[in-house]
């Protein structure tokens, strides 16, 4: 079975390489010449996975899913959630992105916090949605060299690293993403 992955990020793509059995072949935006970015819109986490998911379908006619995710801290009111990649600005900057929710915890006691990921799935034109949750809190400093966007920073419930000091498999495991698309995998089985 062939589905494209409607991303950019060739992190998230071996990321999601790595979970899927072997009869399904993954191909990015790149793959079927899509390079123009697909402008997420929504004001919610599941209105971007469709959006981008939607788009594929519309303009390809190929079986597709996308992806959005977002941390959600509690005493941010779950900010920056939905605008998690362009919270300190357009630029979708990581390090900024971190700098600043880490300012703006910096007199918060309580740093719960969890990632969401929705996937949109279309095959054929029929819609399914697949959500996957991972509670945790927000360090004080960020740690580890591995992952991408906030993962220095957020440290999943019963761990004490954060996901960036995680190997890929460890954090697979445990992880929103991971969840989500466990979620699928078994649905495409």
């Amino acid at each position: 079975m062939k589905l494209v992955f409607a991303t950019h990020n060739l992190h998230k793509l071996a990321e999601i390489k790595a979970l899927l059995p072997t009869h399904i072949e993954l191909v990015s935006l790149s793959d079927i010449g899509c390079d123009e970015p697909i402008e997420e819109w929504g004001e919610t986490i599941e209105q971007n996975a469709l959006i981008k998911a939607k788009y594929i379908w519309d303009h390809y006619q190929l079986d597709c899913f996308s992806d959005d995710t977002g941390l959600e801290v509690q005493a941010l009111d779950n900010a920056p959630g939905v605008y998690s990649a362009r919270y300190a600005g357009p630029e979708n900057n990581a390090q900024k992105n971190i700098a600043k929710l880490l300012e703006a915890l910096k007199d918060k006691t309580n740093r719960k916090a969890r990632f969401k990921t929705v996937i949109a799935l279309i095959i054929e034109g029929k819609t399914y949605q697949f959500e996957g949750i991972v509670n945790g809190k927000i360090a004080e400093i960020p740690s580890g060299e591995g992952g991408f966007g906030y993962d220095p920073i957020f440290v999943a419930d019963d761990h004490n690293r954060t996901f960036a000091a995680l190997s890929k498999e460890e954090k697979n495991s445990i992880s929103h993403r991971g969840r989500a698309f466990e979620k699928l995998v078994n649905f495409l089985k």
